[in-house]
């Protein structure tokens, strides 16, 4: 699926940032949202090279009594495996660098989710598989192709719903307790036709 370009995001060379421009948002229960919009320059040149060299993959789970087509194409990149573009190898030492007191850690696995329009979608969850569930730690997203909304709520429902359009090169890093105390989704749109990629960057132990 091919993307039509951003006005905004014109670059023909890929080009990170600086992350101290990055802004905090504390959400409570020990939780935290960091976003830097942008953060990718020429991110939709990265978005057409992932779209067509990933391998991709579709899943099937169960729900209740039947298996059903997970919304969305997935891959997974592990500790050792190498990143499918130079630049994200690039993205995953900046963020290791910038976080690695607070978090006491590098990040090291690389999970990628392709939203291939706005039927595609992930329902409320947490990455509470691993150490997630009981140990503060990070999630960080890099957003490419079209926006697409992030909702984080309260874990278990609320209407202190957390909004947060991100596609272009956009930057989110959950932080805190956030994957034990808060949950987050991409829902449905009826507006969204364009694809996204989300390339979500975790240290070891956390899916």
């Amino acid at each position: 699926m091919h993307l039509q370009g951003s006005l905004f995001d014109q670059a023909d060379e890929l080009h990170l940032g600086p992350l101290d421009g990055v802004s905090r948002t504390h959400l409570g229960f020990g939780a935290w949202l960091d976003v830097l919009p942008g953060w990718l320059n020429g991110s939709d040149v990265l978005f057409e090279h992932l779209a067509a060299e990933v391998p991709w993959r579709a899943e099937r789970r169960k729900m209740y009594d039947n298996v059903v087509d997970v919304p969305r194409l997935l891959a997974f990149y592990g500790v050792d495996d190498r990143l499918p573009h130079p630049v994200l190898t690039e993205a995953r030492e900046a963020l290791s660098t910038h976080y690695g007191e607070e978090l006491g850690e590098p990040f090291t696995t690389a999970g990628l989710c392709y939203y291939r329009d706005g039927r595609d979608s992930v329902a409320w969850h947490g990455d509470r598989i691993g150490r997630g569930a009981r140990e503060d730690t990070m999630v960080a997203i890099l957003s490419v192709g079209a926006p697409r909304d992030l909702l984080l709520r309260p874990a278990g429902g609320g209407r202190d719903t957390v909004r947060r359009p991100l596609g272009h090169g956009d930057l989110v890093v959950m932080g805190g307790s956030c994957q034990r105390t808060w949950e987050h989704a991409i829902p449905k749109s009826a507006r969204a036709t364009e694809p996204r990629i989300s390339i979500q960057f975790r240290p070891h132990g956390v899916r």
